[in-house]
């Protein structure tokens, strides 16, 4: 975590009350939560009252999806892109097999990118059916950035409501609520050095959503549910911070990243980059190992020292090829023999060396093992 994140969390956990609350100490906590509010709109480009605490992205994905989808019933059709996180895929596919939706997944090219005439063919076969579209600023696993700028226009040429899920892409690259043209954005705290278990869903005002769950009638009745004002500082000073050290921090990630996928090319010639070379995120590097299982290579570097990724950690512990790279034409042997090397703002050149020095050896023991 940041050390601005802990201080207000810290700050705000020597504090009693509910925000909800009348008396002084619920004054006090609510007083806490409103500036909160106030500092994530000024650092994203909203306005306070377009900013909906949440558990995290997940809860946010879920009221983005399900909210909307149920708010524009009778229409039927959500439209994601097919590399979408599984916070957005799975309710959308609870929708389809408990709600009558029409879930339709968009196709992506090679590098995982989703062209607007994409989106805009699959709107004009019924355009008056669609509920909502959701597609996430930047990927998770090859770290594709989505032209969402465009796509949220193409959206709104059809008077559609359009969500993206920028998880992954606040802190490394410029957000901006108001200039994206989407109506709903979703953020956590754990990807920008805030606490686990916040977040928050900008909502523009226009927009109400059913809720997902019923209770007190907190965040304009749309979330529900005793506000955690620690968790919801520390996620403000993460946020405040992350923009305000977002392009030096992603200068010197893009350096380190491009250092990162030199060498492991150079350590392990058969080596693919996925995800688009240019169009990426400053920290991702994600490669396919051609004769290793990704699983047994990540538990080798594991073993050295080096923690890297197979995909989704909420798809952790799940033996199947990434539903990312099948969709972007990776064959499933390739699929299963992918990594992810994510570096953030504490990662430094001596990571990057460490990994290079175990590499090689880790590959040829993982192909070894393949083979046997």
């Amino acid at each position: 975590m940041l050390p601005e994140a802990i201080e207000a969390m810290t700050a705000q956990l020597k504090r009693v009350g509910n925000a909800s609350s009348l008396h002084a100490a619920g004054r006090q906590v609510r007083r806490v939560v409103e500036e909160s509010r106030e500092t994530i709109a000024d650092a994203l480009g909203a306005r306070p009252s377009e900013v909906v605490f949440t558990s995290g992205g997940t809860e946010a994905d879920n009221l983005a999806i399900k909210g909307l989808y149920w708010a524009r019933r009778p229409r039927r059709r959500v439209l994601l892109s097919s590399v979408e996180h599984h916070a957005a895929l799975d309710p959308a596919h609870w929708l389809a097999d408990s709600q009558d939706a029409e879930v339709e997944l968009l196709a992506v090219d090679e590098l995982g990118r989703l062209h607007p005439d994409t989106l805009r063919a699959a709107i004009e076969r019924d355009p008056g059916s669609v509920a909502m579209i959701s597609i996430m600023w930047a990927n998770n696993e090859v770290g594709t950035v989505q032209p969402v700028h465009v796509l949220a226009a193409v959206a709104h040429d059809h008077g559609i409501p359009f969500h993206t899920d920028a998880v992954q892409a606040l802190g490394q690259l410029p957000v901006s609520f108001a200039e994206s043209g989407a109506d709903a954005l979703t953020l956590t705290g754990h990807k920008i050095g805030g606490p686990m278990g916040s977040g928050a869903l900008l909502l523009t005002r226009g927009l109400t959503p059913v809720s997902v769950q019923h209770g007190g009638g907190q965040e304009r009745d749309v979330r529900s549910g005793t506000l955690d004002a620690p968790a919801i500082a520390g996620l403000a000073a993460a946020v405040s911070t992350a923009v305000k050290e977002q392009e030096a921090l992603g200068r010197r990630l893009t350096s380190l990243r491009d250092e990162l996928i030199e060498r492991v090319r150079a350590a392990v010639p058969d080596v693919v980059l996925n995800g688009d070379p240019v169009g990426r995120l400053p920290g991702n590097a994600h490669f396919s190992f051609p004769g290793c299982e990704g699983d047994a290579l990540l538990m080798l570097l594991d073993a050295k020292g080096v923690e890297c990724s197979t995909g989704s950690a909420c798809s952790a512990g799940v033996s199947q090829p990434s539903h990312v790279l099948l969709a972007m034409g990776a064959e499933p042997a390739a699929a299963r023999g992918s990594l992810r090397f994510t570096l953030g703002h504490t990662s430094t050149r001596d990571d990057v060396d460490r990994l290079i020095e175990v590499l090689p050896a880790a590959v040829e023991r993982a192909r070894r093992a393949g083979l046997s």
